[in-house]
């Protein structure tokens, strides 16, 4: 072909120019030299092997994690007429073997898959078979053990250089250290490569801590004050949906993402915000993987992430088009207990894994050295309950089973059953006396579980049956019965877990052969949470420091727009007069902190500074409907 990457790059995408060390990579693999990329979350990692794919013959296949990225690249290359497929999961044999077949005989430019589906016979097979122009390993960092996200599954992407030696592959990653960079070379044997870094530095964003206990306010005003869109990143499902109700109630555009949405609805709210029609996304930490909306001027975190590494990608994804952005971080002492106890303790060791795996086998009856290839239908709560285990540590045990090959899991075990009450209480105590054979079993759900009647509630059916003690078919006919009487709403999907082992059943040294990983990863988490805590801590070292420091980057100077380097520019002097300024007006009477910037008219960033010092002095508290109140 005679285009060059200039002339792609404007065809396809409408850019006249490259960014960074793009063109670099691109030459490099053109050249059929393998290449490493180490670029920032907005660094245009794609275009890096999108376009000399586009230059070459044959067809460039990409390993990548998540079914939500392959998504999102394949739509993103189809709609600008480039021939793009993505194995998803849950495909029958015969389907994969025609998207294959597809891949040979349809002119294809790229075959997208995940690691996991790499390791399937039939896949080797046929790109065996295939016209390969490029290897692309994307989110590279999840081949190394000491990645944030290790994979590994991600290990056998070293197929590939079986299957066709001469084919160039490029690694790429936002969130590499040295350590990680050289395991990912080792890892792919990857030939005399191209080591490419841009800076992280992102010198539009500015990033910020915020010690709060009255977090839904900042929120609030952060919120108000965009132009553009912003993402809200929280922890869990249920917190996602309190919040967009919240931000909604006072009369900000939010909606909610999660994994627990429906994809047409996920498919809705994503238009919706990338259309600009809702402003605020609160979201899980998937949201956004792959998503390129250059206007984002705010992301918040609500909780702390468990890592420097998930905190700095999902905050990167703010002031993508280099307008000035914010990266803020709500939190308080509280939080700072919880993510130890949600991220560490939950943390399970090998002896543990080894029971899991034990009760397991004798669970399904599956004898010392069988191997069966029946699938397997687990109630979760069930078995928890029979052999007394904590649910959370039982459920990362079968996590790290499935993500060592040991079993296999099917996604039925992220559906649910959900409930929530449409009546206000006037009305179902009417109905409760309409319908005398219901008020144990509604007086026990609702003693049960609390906010039912704010928000959608995740029912354990196993728990109610043991408490109420009816059957679980009998809980689902009840639930559908004050559903069909507009009582509540009902949402039932199949809540057991699908498994399928992989291996002779060998006991012990079924885990021995990963234990020392499992050991090693969980004292990386272990240090990724204190890293994380460090860094929300230090409050003396401009934030941009800090988080290229991490990545062992040293930057000329401090970023100017921090909280940090706000505070150090603004002086004592205007901190001091805030602060006392703010006392007086305690004085007269309670204030948040939105009535105390309206009376004062003082800047916002001085407010925070000086109210978060007066907290810390002692001279200030915070009462339980978030007004400041002298001591």
């Amino acid at each position: 072909m005679n285009n060059t990457p200039k002339d792609i790059l404007l065809k396809f995408w409408g850019f006249d120019s490259f960014r960074g060390s793009q063109e670099e990579i691109i030459n490099a693999v053109i050249n059929n030299q393998d290449v490493l990329g180490l670029l920032p979350t907005g660094g245009g990692k794609s275009l890096c092997f999108q376009v000399p794919a586009l230059m070459k013959e044959g067809i460039c296949i990409v390993i990548s994690p998540l079914i939500a990225l392959i998504e999102n690249q394949v739509d993103n290359l189809q709609k600008r007429g480039i021939k793009a497929l993505g194995l998803k999961g849950g495909l029958k044999f015969s389907d994969v073997d025609k998207l294959l077949d597809n891949c040979i005989y349809g002119n294809y430019k790229f075959l997208y898959l995940s690691p996991e589906r790499l390791q399937q016979e039939l896949v080797q097979e046929r790109i065996k078979g295939m016209n390969v122009s490029l290897f692309v390993i994307d989110e590279a960092h999840c081949i190394s053990q000491w990645g944030h996200d290790f994979r590994p599954a991600y290990l056998t992407c070293s197929i590939l250089r079986d299957l066709h030696p001469k084919v160039p592959m490029i690694a790429l990653t936002a969130t590499a250290t040295k350590k990680v960079s050289e395991d990912i070379i080792t890892s792919l044997n990857l030939q005399q490569p191209l080591i490419k870094k841009d800076s992280f530095y992102r010198k539009n964003i500015g990033f910020g801590v915020i010690m709060t206990e009255d977090k839904n306010n900042y929120l609030k005003q952060y919120c108000r004050k965009i132009k553009n869109s912003a993402i809200v990143y929280v922890r869990s499902r249920r917190k996602s949906e309190e919040l967009s109700k919240y931000l909604l109630k006072n009369g900000l555009k939010a909606t909610f993402y999660h994994g627990g949405i429906d994809q047409k609805a996920k498919s809705e709210r994503l238009n919706l915000w990338l259309q600009d029609k809702v402003k605020i996304m609160v979201a899980t930490n998937a949201f956004g993987m792959g998503i390129d909306k250059p206007d984002v001027e705010l992301v918040v975190h609500y909780q702390i992430p468990d890592s420097v590494e998930n905190y700095f990608q999902e905050a990167g994804r703010v002031g993508r088009n280099g307008a000035y952005s914010k990266a803020i971080l709500l939190t308080n002492t509280t939080d700072k207990l919880l993510v130890k106890k949600q991220f560490l303790e939950v943390l399970p060791d090998v002896s543990y894994i080894k029971k899991i795996y034990l009760k397991l086998n004798n669970y399904f009856q599956i004898g010392y050295g069988e191997f069966t290839e029946t699938k397997f239908q687990l109630n979760f709560n069930e078995f928890c309950t029979v052999y007394k285990l904590n649910s959370f540590l039982t459920y990362n045990a079968l996590l790290i089973l499935d993500r060592n090959s040991v079993i296999s899991l099917s996604e039925n075990f992220s559906k649910k059953q959900t409930i929530k009450f449409k009546t206000d209480k006037e009305t179902l105590y009417r109905y409760i006396a309409e319908n005398p054979k219901l008020e144990n079993f509604i007086k026990v759900v609702l003693r049960t579980y609390g906010g039912l009647f704010e928000f959608d509630t995740q029912i354990n059916t196993y728990l109610l049956g043991k408490k109420t003690q009816i059957s679980e078919s009998l809980i689902d006919l009840n639930f559908k019965q004050l559903a069909t009487d507009n009582i509540i709403d009902y949402t039932s999907i199949a809540s057991d877990l699908e498994i399928l082992f992989l291996v002779h059943r060998d006991d012990d040294r079924t885990i021995n052969r990963f234990a020392n990983i499992i050991d090693d990863q969980n004292q990386l988490k272990i240090e990724n949470v204190s890293k994380m805590l460090a860094y929300i801590e230090n409050d003396t070292i401009c934030r941009s420091v800090q988080l290229l420091q991490y990545f062992g980057e040293t930057q000329k100077g401090v970023c100017g727009i921090c909280d940090v380097c706000i505070k150090n520019k603004l002086g004592d002097v205007d901190v001091i007069n805030t602060k006392l300024k703010i006392i007086e007006c305690l004085k007269i009477n309670k204030a948040n902190s939105r009535e105390l910037q309206d009376s004062l008219n003082i800047n916002h960033d001085i407010i925070i500074i000086a109210l978060q010092e007066l907290l810390e002095e002692n001279h200030i508290t915070l009462n339980s409907i978030n007004e400041y109140e002298l001591i």
